[in-house]
């Protein structure tokens, strides 16, 4: 029936933990010199979502994640989840107007961030929860909970409770948050997993905005195939050339680039350098979106060009189609 049916359901954050029960040595994400295997990330989220339980903040709340791209931020993401919250990103490169803009409207009942960010954001935090996750004395309290306690995985979910809420652009007015429901974000990551699938070890890269949808789509299908998550420097950052140079020098097995950027990476002169051919040497699937593509590479590539489209509210991907050399003409999958 519908309820057995939606029991089936598993939320991202459960085929996460059994992806670390899988392969507990993998490494899940890494972030320069910085690595966490899927044992340690599971046990430092299931801490993280103790303590938030622990601070009052009750499952169905959102929480929202003022951080900048880190393992500490793919943590508290998995770590909002398991306390059965919704997570709202919220980039600390956005204009203060719209940070206080969206933390008025999504209302979330606690803010994790850095203290150098809560410092900065004074006035748009005022009144509110805070947890600095960078707090000195934060590690031993964390240390008190159980990191192999998954009990917040249990708490009162069903496939209809909201996962994250995004902000649109607010190109036609103010930005509406838009709630993605558990079933949705899993229904998206199914269907990735099976159409591009990596294995334990395998290599994909968080490039989009941490507050544009598209990051979602990088987290969690990799997550769920116990994938190694490899995010770029803070440095790059603001920076899309940087920010390329450091992808093409990552041996990526999958991965996904907005429109400008892949452009940039299909264009013959970049093709034919030797060093943005590093990727394709093991890429084996470029998945693009956010606009058009204005061309069609004239060589054949080494790799799979999907074409991806879809607003915020239908879990970041509508359609998806592979692009080829011969196509009469470009379109959006």
């Amino acid at each position: 029936g519908a309820s057995s049916a939606a029991a089936d359901v598993l939320g991202a954050h459960q085929l996460v933990e059994r992806r670390a029960a899988q392969c507990p040595d993998a490494v899940a994400v890494r972030y320069g010199e910085q690595a966490l295997s899927y044992a340690e990330f599971n046990r430092s989220a299931n801490r993280l979502a103790r303590l938030l339980l622990a601070r009052g903040i009750a499952p169905g709340s959102r929480v929202a994640l003022c951080l900048p791209r880190s393992i500490d931020l793919i943590v508290a993401t998995l770590a909002t989840l398991k306390a059965g919250c919704a997570y709202v990103p919220v980039d600390p490169a956005y204009p203060p107007a719209r940070r206080a803009y969206l933390l008025a409207d999504a209302d979330p009942a606690c803010v994790l961030t850095t203290q150098t960010l809560a410092a900065d954001n004074a006035e748009v935090f005022a009144k509110r929860a805070l947890l600095c996750l960078d707090d000195a004395a934060l590690p031993a309290e964390l240390a008190g909970f159980d990191a192999d306690d998954i009990a917040p995985a249990r708490v009162d979910l069903s496939p209809d409770s909201d996962a994250y809420v995004i902000y649109t652009s607010g190109s036609t007015g103010e930005p509406k948050g838009v709630m993605v429901e558990h079933a949705n974000l899993t229904n998206l990551v199914g269907w990735h997993c099976e159409s591009f699938p990596l294995q334990p070890g395998e290599r994909t890269a968080a490039m989009a905005g941490v507050a544009f949808d598209a990051c979602t789509w990088e987290i969690w299908p990799a997550l769920s195939m116990g994938a190694t998550l490899a995010l770029p420097p803070q440095a790059a950052a603001g920076d899309p050339l940087q920010l390329l140079q450091w992808w093409q020098a990552q041996e990526l097995h999958s991965g996904f680039l907005v429109t400008a950027l892949a452009e940039i990476v299909l264009s013959d002169s970049a093709l034919s350098n030797e060093s943005a051919a590093q990727p394709g040497r093991a890429l084996r699937s470029l998945l693009t979106g956010g606009d058009r593509l204005s061309r069609l590479p004239e060589r054949e590539l080494p790799f799979q060009l999907i074409n991806n489209y879809g607003p915020t509210e239908t879990t970041v991907v509508a359609t998806s189609g592979r692009l080829r050399g011969d196509d009469a003409a470009l379109h959006i999958g």
